[in-house]
Protein backbone atom coordinates (compact mmCIF):
# COMPACT_ATOMS: atom_id res chain seq x y z
CA UNK A 1 0.00 0.00 0.00
CA UNK A 2 1.44 3.37 -0.99
CA UNK A 3 2.06 6.16 1.48
CA UNK A 4 -0.86 8.39 0.30
CA UNK A 5 -3.41 5.61 0.59
CA UNK A 6 -2.32 4.80 4.15
CA UNK A 7 -2.76 8.35 5.41
CA UNK A 8 -6.01 8.81 3.47
CA UNK A 9 -7.47 5.57 4.82
CA UNK A 10 -10.03 6.38 7.59
CA UNK A 11 -8.36 3.76 9.74
CA UNK A 12 -5.21 5.90 9.86
CA UNK A 13 -7.10 8.71 11.62
CA UNK A 14 -8.63 6.20 14.06
CA UNK A 15 -5.19 4.76 14.79
CA UNK A 16 -3.68 8.23 15.33
CA UNK A 17 -6.53 9.10 17.71
CA UNK A 18 -6.11 5.77 19.52
CA UNK A 19 -9.86 5.35 19.09
CA UNK A 20 -11.09 2.60 21.41
CA UNK A 21 -14.33 2.41 19.43
CA UNK A 22 -12.29 1.05 16.51
CA UNK A 23 -10.96 -1.90 18.52
CA UNK A 24 -12.36 -5.09 17.05
CA UNK A 25 -12.79 -3.58 13.59
CA UNK A 26 -9.19 -3.91 12.44
CA UNK A 27 -5.58 -4.17 13.60
CA UNK A 28 -2.45 -2.53 12.26
CA UNK A 29 1.05 -3.90 11.88
CA UNK A 30 4.41 -2.13 11.97
CA UNK A 31 7.10 -3.50 9.70
CA UNK A 32 10.00 -2.13 11.75
CA UNK A 33 8.93 -3.94 14.92
CA UNK A 34 7.22 -7.00 13.45
CA UNK A 35 4.19 -6.59 15.75
CA UNK A 36 0.53 -5.82 15.23
CA UNK A 37 -1.66 -3.73 17.53
CA UNK A 38 -5.16 -2.58 18.37
CA UNK A 39 -6.14 0.89 17.06
CA UNK A 40 -6.13 2.10 20.69
CA UNK A 41 -2.64 0.83 21.50
CA UNK A 42 -0.76 3.48 23.55
CA UNK A 43 2.57 2.64 21.91
CA UNK A 44 4.47 5.33 20.06
CA UNK A 45 2.93 6.11 16.67
CA UNK A 46 4.68 4.46 13.72
CA UNK A 47 5.54 6.21 10.48
CA UNK A 48 2.95 5.72 7.72
CA UNK A 49 5.45 3.95 5.50
CA UNK A 50 5.81 1.19 8.09
CA UNK A 51 2.09 0.61 8.74
CA UNK A 52 -0.30 -1.93 7.23
CA UNK A 53 -3.94 -2.54 8.14
CA UNK A 54 -5.48 -5.99 8.63
CA UNK A 55 -9.11 -6.96 9.12
CA UNK A 56 -8.38 -9.49 11.87
CA UNK A 57 -5.54 -10.57 14.16
CA UNK A 58 -5.40 -13.81 12.15
CA UNK A 59 -4.71 -11.87 8.95
CA UNK A 60 -1.85 -10.02 10.64
CA UNK A 61 -0.35 -13.25 11.99
CA UNK A 62 -0.59 -14.93 8.58
CA UNK A 63 1.35 -11.95 7.22
CA UNK A 64 4.13 -12.75 9.66
CA UNK A 65 3.45 -10.33 12.52
CA UNK A 66 3.21 -11.16 16.22
CA UNK A 67 0.81 -9.70 18.77
CA UNK A 68 1.80 -6.60 20.73
CA UNK A 69 2.47 -7.48 24.37
CA UNK A 70 1.17 -4.12 25.48
CA UNK A 71 -2.34 -4.04 24.00
CA UNK A 72 -2.92 -7.80 23.38
CA UNK A 73 -4.81 -7.41 20.08
CA UNK A 74 -5.30 -11.16 19.72
CA UNK A 75 -7.90 -10.94 22.50
CA UNK A 76 -10.14 -8.58 20.57
CA UNK A 77 -12.76 -11.22 20.02
CA UNK A 78 -12.99 -12.02 23.71
CA UNK A 79 -15.12 -9.95 26.07
CA UNK A 80 -12.88 -8.76 28.87
CA UNK A 81 -14.25 -9.63 32.33
CA UNK A 82 -15.31 -6.74 34.55
CA UNK A 83 -16.56 -7.51 38.04
CA UNK A 84 -18.48 -4.93 40.02
CA UNK A 85 -20.23 -4.35 43.31
CA UNK A 86 -22.38 -1.57 44.74
CA UNK A 87 -22.20 -0.23 48.29
CA UNK A 88 -23.32 2.70 50.40
CA UNK A 89 -21.49 5.83 51.48
CA UNK A 90 -22.40 9.14 53.08
CA UNK A 91 -22.74 10.70 49.61
CA UNK A 92 -24.92 7.95 48.14
CA UNK A 93 -24.38 4.68 46.31
CA UNK A 94 -20.93 3.74 45.07
CA UNK A 95 -20.29 1.32 42.21
CA UNK A 96 -16.76 -0.09 41.90
CA UNK A 97 -15.77 -2.14 38.85
CA UNK A 98 -12.50 -4.05 38.77
CA UNK A 99 -10.83 -5.81 35.84
CA UNK A 100 -7.62 -7.74 35.46
CA UNK A 101 -5.54 -4.53 35.47
CA UNK A 102 -7.14 -2.85 38.48
CA UNK A 103 -10.10 -0.64 39.34
CA UNK A 104 -11.63 0.57 36.09
CA UNK A 105 -14.68 2.55 37.21
CA UNK A 106 -15.91 4.23 40.37
CA UNK A 107 -19.37 5.70 39.91
CA UNK A 108 -21.59 7.65 42.30
CA UNK A 109 -25.37 7.82 42.25
CA UNK A 110 -28.70 7.16 43.90
CA UNK A 111 -30.09 4.30 41.80
CA UNK A 112 -28.46 0.91 41.33
CA UNK A 113 -29.98 0.33 37.91
CA UNK A 114 -28.76 3.69 36.63
CA UNK A 115 -25.25 2.97 37.90
CA UNK A 116 -25.15 -0.39 36.10
CA UNK A 117 -26.41 1.21 32.89
CA UNK A 118 -23.70 3.87 33.16
CA UNK A 119 -21.08 1.15 33.57
CA UNK A 120 -22.44 -0.73 30.55
CA UNK A 121 -22.22 2.44 28.45
CA UNK A 122 -18.62 3.01 29.53
CA UNK A 123 -17.49 -0.58 28.93
CA UNK A 124 -19.52 -2.00 26.02
CA UNK A 125 -16.76 -4.48 25.25
CA UNK A 126 -16.70 -5.98 28.75
CA UNK A 127 -18.44 -9.02 30.19
CA UNK A 128 -20.05 -7.52 33.30
CA UNK A 129 -20.53 -9.70 36.36
CA UNK A 130 -21.84 -8.59 39.73
CA UNK A 131 -19.43 -10.05 42.26
CA UNK A 132 -19.81 -8.55 45.75
CA UNK A 133 -17.38 -11.06 47.24
CA UNK A 134 -14.67 -10.62 44.61
CA UNK A 135 -14.84 -6.82 44.65
CA UNK A 136 -15.46 -6.47 48.38
CA UNK A 137 -11.95 -5.28 49.29
CA UNK A 138 -11.83 -2.74 46.44
CA UNK A 139 -15.27 -1.38 47.31
CA UNK A 140 -14.40 -1.15 51.01
CA UNK A 141 -11.19 0.75 50.24
CA UNK A 142 -13.04 3.24 48.01
CA UNK A 143 -15.77 3.84 50.62
CA UNK A 144 -13.11 4.31 53.31
CA UNK A 145 -11.38 6.85 51.06
CA UNK A 146 -14.65 8.76 50.62
CA UNK A 147 -15.27 8.91 54.37
CA UNK A 148 -11.62 9.58 55.28
CA UNK A 149 -10.02 11.29 52.25
CA UNK A 150 -6.54 11.30 53.75
CA UNK A 151 -6.43 7.50 53.61
CA UNK A 152 -4.33 6.48 50.61
CA UNK A 153 -5.64 4.14 47.96
CA UNK A 154 -3.35 1.15 47.50
CA UNK A 155 -5.17 -0.87 44.84
CA UNK A 156 -4.04 -0.39 41.21
CA UNK A 157 -6.14 1.77 38.91
CA UNK A 158 -6.84 0.94 35.26
CA UNK A 159 -6.77 4.43 33.73
CA UNK A 160 -8.22 4.17 30.23
CA UNK A 161 -8.11 7.26 28.05
CA UNK A 162 -6.03 9.24 25.61
CA UNK A 163 -2.45 10.12 26.57
CA UNK A 164 -3.59 13.69 27.33
CA UNK A 165 -6.46 12.51 29.52
CA UNK A 166 -4.20 10.17 31.47
CA UNK A 167 -1.72 13.00 31.97
CA UNK A 168 -4.47 15.20 33.40
CA UNK A 169 -5.76 12.39 35.62
CA UNK A 170 -2.29 11.70 37.00
CA UNK A 171 -1.91 15.41 37.75
CA UNK A 172 -5.25 15.35 39.58
CA UNK A 173 -3.96 12.57 41.81
CA UNK A 174 -1.11 14.84 42.93
CA UNK A 175 -3.54 17.41 44.39
CA UNK A 176 -3.72 16.75 48.14
CA UNK A 177 -7.02 16.57 50.06
CA UNK A 178 -8.25 19.96 51.20
CA UNK A 179 -6.62 21.77 48.26
CA UNK A 180 -8.43 23.11 45.20
CA UNK A 181 -7.05 24.33 41.90
CA UNK A 182 -8.58 26.05 38.88
CA UNK A 183 -8.72 24.50 35.43
CA UNK A 184 -6.39 27.25 34.20
CA UNK A 185 -3.87 26.64 36.98
CA UNK A 186 -3.92 22.93 36.28
CA UNK A 187 -3.31 23.60 32.59
CA UNK A 188 -0.35 25.80 33.49
CA UNK A 189 0.98 23.13 35.83
CA UNK A 190 0.92 20.75 32.86
CA UNK A 191 2.87 23.27 30.77
CA UNK A 192 -0.11 24.06 28.53
CA UNK A 193 -1.46 27.43 29.71
CA UNK A 194 -3.98 27.69 26.86
CA UNK A 195 -5.48 24.24 27.42
CA UNK A 196 -7.90 25.03 30.26
CA UNK A 197 -10.91 23.85 28.24
CA UNK A 198 -9.17 20.63 27.26
CA UNK A 199 -8.27 20.05 30.91
CA UNK A 200 -11.90 20.61 31.87
CA UNK A 201 -13.01 18.09 29.23
CA UNK A 202 -10.52 15.53 30.57
CA UNK A 203 -11.89 16.07 34.09
CA UNK A 204 -15.42 15.53 32.78
CA UNK A 205 -14.32 12.26 31.14
CA UNK A 206 -12.95 10.84 34.40
CA UNK A 207 -14.82 7.68 35.46
CA UNK A 208 -12.86 7.05 38.67
CA UNK A 209 -14.73 9.27 41.11
CA UNK A 210 -12.92 10.54 44.21
CA UNK A 211 -9.68 8.56 43.74
CA UNK A 212 -8.95 10.61 40.62
CA UNK A 213 -10.11 13.77 42.40
CA UNK A 214 -11.58 15.93 39.67
CA UNK A 215 -13.81 17.40 42.40
CA UNK A 216 -10.77 19.39 43.57
CA UNK A 217 -10.76 21.44 40.35
CA UNK A 218 -12.92 24.56 40.36
CA UNK A 219 -13.65 27.49 38.08
CA UNK A 220 -11.23 30.41 37.94
CA UNK A 221 -13.69 32.61 39.87
CA UNK A 222 -13.87 30.09 42.70
CA UNK A 223 -17.24 28.62 41.71
CA UNK A 224 -17.64 24.87 42.02
CA UNK A 225 -18.88 24.62 38.40
CA UNK A 226 -20.02 21.25 37.10
CA UNK A 227 -19.34 17.78 38.42
CA UNK A 228 -20.20 14.52 36.71
CA UNK A 229 -21.90 13.19 39.84
CA UNK A 230 -23.58 16.42 40.93
CA UNK A 231 -22.39 19.70 42.42
CA UNK A 232 -23.92 18.76 45.80
CA UNK A 233 -21.57 15.77 46.02
CA UNK A 234 -18.64 17.94 44.97
CA UNK A 235 -19.47 20.41 47.72
CA UNK A 236 -19.79 17.62 50.29
CA UNK A 237 -16.47 16.05 49.31
CA UNK A 238 -14.63 19.38 49.51
CA UNK A 239 -16.24 20.24 52.86
CA UNK A 240 -15.19 16.90 54.33
CA UNK A 241 -11.62 17.34 53.06
CA UNK A 242 -11.43 20.87 54.47
CA UNK A 243 -12.37 19.56 57.92
CA UNK A 244 -10.05 16.56 57.90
Amino acid sequence: MSLPSITEDPRWAQMCARDRAADGRFVYSVSTTGVYCRPSCPSRRALPAHVRFHDTPGDAERAGFRACRRCHPQRMGEASPLRFAIGHSSIGLVLVAEGTDGIRSILLGDNEGALVRELQAQAPDAALAIDPGGVHDALAEVVDHIEAPHLRMTRPLDLRGTPFQRRVWQALRSIPPGVTISYGDLARRLGMPRAARAVAAACAANVLAVVVPCHRVIAGNGALSGYRWGVARKRALLAREAQA
